[in-house]
């Protein structure tokens, strides 16, 4: 979709106006949807820091901070609600509401969990999955969550029914890095927005049990919220159980000019079998994994303040400070990718063990060179002495630790005063972020047992002496494609931000306004092994932004935007781009070419509108828009020869995200129901060759064109107009939700999505992930005012799918198991029922009045 398509769209916009302002002349709407248009609060409960994302009333209190009208924002806003969130709390992660409601959002689950999943939003994703490229930025609180090794985001991390709402902001350069594909603002509640006591007990399939406690209160000035919750199930694949413990609080103060609060979340998870299975396996068993153990356990802890003031009848200084402790580690068995040594090294070394060869540049045969280069491959310990081969399936426990320390802040102004006359309002703000990181891996090796587990201990199977069992911080000689890895180091992100919106006419409104972005990130290697890791790098860029929004009536306005936005590399991708030295993704650090920063151009254009009291009192909001995002030296991550555990990044010249989005929905008292439509058009915009090497219709052998982009073998051509892998191109959402009697709530949704391609398949050669659909269903019955009952069902038809995919090196494994198909796949939630009570002691919660939230 070009340029002339955007126009179009633009044409067919204005021409479908005459068709809804007759429906909507002379009507007077009575409240406005009001959105922050920077991370620092804006709103708050009827003007706090709190809550800078709540609507309020026309004559209401003031704007304050960043909050705009939603008429007013030259951009696409989508919203979720704390409502939205209550339908699936069965479900226990603000993921599956976002998937379900939001349009151009689907989810890619690589781990076979629903609490891990990957988040993609227009093909930019946010992944919890360190190794995987992310391109949105998140904030919590106006704190930005995109942890500082590897721009990861754990949602995981967040109790969902501490959420207040959250938004989905685009074309917006102030949310700073990784705000490409757009940003997540996550609101959370507090004492002044929620009051009661509530307590919550879930379960269902797979042995799942949780429970929360919510208690808010206000007392004079001051407000208190804390909310508790865990979880604890064993999930539908083996070996991957799930356990969560999560506590948020805030402590508030507030007078009638200004709003404090402190701020306190920890959090703890722990989960299981985190990759994808081989087809020849899930065609015998769906729940079936591949070797293990594979876990992940992650701790955060984060203390917060914010803070908003109001110095004048026009000016307001809000601004925040954070504290912020990240620990992840990961246990995962894999294959171990050896062989004995080979005949054109040093003969001495035949008996011994060395890794494959077939993801390195081989000097010619016969040479000195290539002796030396595979003597160079030979597996030693800590002490540096060669390990005997045994001839066994050999295996390696791969740990890495990574641990972050962060802190930072930022401050905003924003005046509301006339300018010529004219309504208008600027903001003017900046942050800092340092954080200070230790990254560290090794591999043990061990054995691949019968059951695809992978240990360190003597197994009567291969006669019970298997030299080497057990040796930790395993390594190559020439410390290529492994090697321990241990590495300090710093970030440092800087940015200042500018906007203005100045309302030329009463209807029509303009937005300008641009962001300064400064990153440095520096990198020390501890080990000795990998001095390239060592470096600082900078990355700097001013973003602007400029749109326009014109009121046609009361309830219908056209936008229309463009913005600029960069993402800096992480640590993990500036020291993982070589070839010759792969990360053992998501873990080893090992070399450190450049990378350039990936910078995007969006334009965007649309309406949106409501129609009041259209058919027995009821609202009917609706949207349509048009996108398209322009990325040059785009960071992809690419998979290495012989090694399906290990990979690198390199950039590549230029990629575009763009499509369609269409939504409406119809809201009464007692009756609301949604569809949305998106085109996602993710493509490749350039012509070179990218390594895949198990990838079945990739070239063979030596790749005698290798460029930038490419190792040895396995070599696929891109062109422009590829898809990009994991992304489909169309995506159907719909649901409704009624009161069917006095007190039972009854919701029905159904998700839809089309085909899309393997990772790994980015020549887009093989068959793709097939279409699936799910459907899921919700209730709850009001049994008193104190005591809620509630049920939710996902994938009702029990589906088989899977909207992850992969490929894997073929051949022998264990015994008799053997990779034939390289496609590896994860299989996504099948039917799952859950059911619980909420008791609300006293009377029933009592948040503050509320008026409608539009979404568009």
């Amino acid at each position: 979709m070009g340029t002339g398509t955007l126009r179009a769209s633009l044409i067919a916009s204005v021409a479908l106006l005459p068709c809804t302002a007759f429906a909507q002349n002379a009507v007077t709407l009575g409240e406005l949807s009001v959105v922050a248009t920077t991370p620092v609060g804006g709103g708050g409960t009827f003007g706090g820091t709190s809550l800078p994302t709540v609507a309020t009333p026309v004559l209401g209190p003031r704007l304050r901070g960043g909050a705009q009208p939603l008429d007013k924002i030259p951009s696409t806003v989508e919203t979720v609600t704390a409502a939205d969130l209550e339908a699936d709390r069965g479900s226990f992660n603000a993921v599956a509401t976002l998937a379900r409601k939001t349009p151009g959002l689907n989810l890619s689950d690589s781990q076979g969990n629903n609490n891990r999943v990957d988040v993609n939003y227009r093909g930019f994703t946010a992944s919890p999955v360190q190794g995987v490229p992310q391109g949105l930025a998140v904030y919590q609180n106006g704190v930005r969550i995109n942890e500082a090794f590897g721009d990861t985001v754990q949602f995981d991390l967040i109790p969902s029914s501490a959420i207040q709402r959250i938004d989905v902001v685009t074309g917006n350069p102030v949310f700073g890095l990784n705000a490409i594909g757009g940003a997540v603002n996550i609101q959370m509640k507090n004492g002044f927005t929620w009051q009661g006591t509530e307590i919550t007990a879930l379960g269902g399939s797979d042995g799942r049990i949780g429970g929360s406690l919510e208690y808010g209160k206000v007392i004079d000035n001051w407000s208190f919220y804390f909310n508790g919750d865990g979880m604890n199930d064993r999930g539908w694949r083996y070996q991957s159980p799930s356990t969560i413990g999560r506590i948020y609080s805030d402590l508030g103060y507030r007078t009638p000019d200004s709003e404090f609060h402190v701020i306190a979340n920890v959090a703890r998870t722990f989960f299981g079998a985190a990759a994808a299975t081989p087809v020849d396996f899930t065609h015998t068993d769906p729940r079936a994994i591949f070797t293990y153990p594979q876990t992940t356990t992650t701790e955060m802890g984060t203390l917060q303040v914010t803070g908003r003031v109001d110095i004048s009848p026009t000016w307001d200084l809000a601004g925040n400070a954070y504290f912020r402790r990240f620990s992840n580690t990961y246990v995962d068995g894999n294959d171990g990718n050896f062989e004995g040594c080979s005949g054109q090294g040093s003969a001495a070394l035949r008996p011994f063990l060395c890794l494959e060869d077939d993801g390195f540049r081989r000097p010619p045969s016969g040479t000195a060179a290539r002796r030396a280069f595979q003597d160079s491959l030979l597996l030693t310990g800590p002490d540096g002495l060669p390990i005997r081969n045994s001839n066994v399936p050999y295996g390696t426990i791969d740990v890495t630790k990574t641990e972050a320390t962060g802190y930072g802040g930022s401050l905003q102004a924003a005046n509301r005063d006339k300018v010529f006359g004219l309504a208008n309002s600027f903001v003017v703000g900046g942050s800092i972020d340092v954080a200070e990181y230790t990254f560290k891996s090794s591999s043990t090796l061990g054995i691949i047992n019968p059951d695809l587990s992978v240990t360190t201990n003597p197994n009567t199977l291969f006669n019970g002496v298997v030299p080497g069992l057990g040796t930790p911080l395993l390594r190559t000689a020439g410390a290529l494609g492994m090697a321990p890895s241990n590495a300090t180091g710093t970030n440092l992100y800087m940015g200042l931000y500018v906007t203005d919106t100045l309302d030329l006419t009463d209807r029509l409104s303009l937005t300008a306004g641009a962001r300064l972005n400064f990153a440095r990130i520096s990198t020390v290697d501890q080990t000795g092994f990998s001095p390239d890791v060592t470096g600082t790098h900078y990355f700097n860029k001013i973003n602007p932004v400029a749109g326009l929004t014109y009121k046609i009536t009361p309830g219908l306005s056209l936008y229309g935007g463009y913005s600029e936005s960069n993402r800096a590399p992480t640590p993990l991708e500036l020291a993982c781009a070589n070839p010759n030295r792969p990360c053992l993704l998501p873990n080893s650090l090992v070399a450190d070419p450049p990378l350039k920063q990936v910078t995007g151009q969006t334009y965007e254009v649309g309406f949106r509108g409501t129609i009041p009291n259209f058919y027995d009192g009821g609202l009917v909001s609706y949207k349509i828009g048009a996108f398209r995002t322009d990325l040059a030296n785009d960071i992809i991550q690419l998979a290495t020869p012989g090694n399906a555990a290990r990979g690198y990044y390199v950039n590549v010249p230029a990629a575009q995200r763009q499509g369609i989005e269409v939504g409406g929905e119809y809201t009464r008292g007692d009756l609301s129901v949604y569809a949305n439509y998106a085109l996602i058009d993710a493509t490749f915009q350039f012509t070179g060759t990218l390594s895949s090497p198990n990838n079945p219709l990739s070239s063979p052998g030596t790749n005698p064109t290798a460029t930038a982009f490419s190792v040895p073998g396995g070599a696929i051509t891109v062109r422009p107009g590829n898809k990009v892998p994991l992304i489909p191109d169309h995506q159907i959402k719909a649901g409704f939700d009624y009161m069917v009697l006095p007190g039972w709530r009854f919701g029905m949704n159904v998700q839809a999505f089309s085909s899309s391609y393997y990772r790994g398949d980015e020549s887009n050669l093989n068959p793709k992930l097939p279409a699936y659909f799910v459907l899921g269903l919700n209730t709850s019955y009001q049994v008193t005012p104190q005591l809620q009952v509630f049920g939710l069902i996902t994938n009702l038809t029990n589906n088989k799918y899977a909207n992850f995919g992969t490929f894997a090196e073929r051949g022998n494994v264990v015994g008799n198991l053997a990779i034939n198909d390289p496609r590896t796949t994860t299989l996504a939630q099948p039917l799952s029922i859950y059911g619980g009570i909420r008791y609300a002691f006293g009377t029933a919660p009592a948040p503050m009045p509320e008026p409608i939230i539009r979404k568009y």
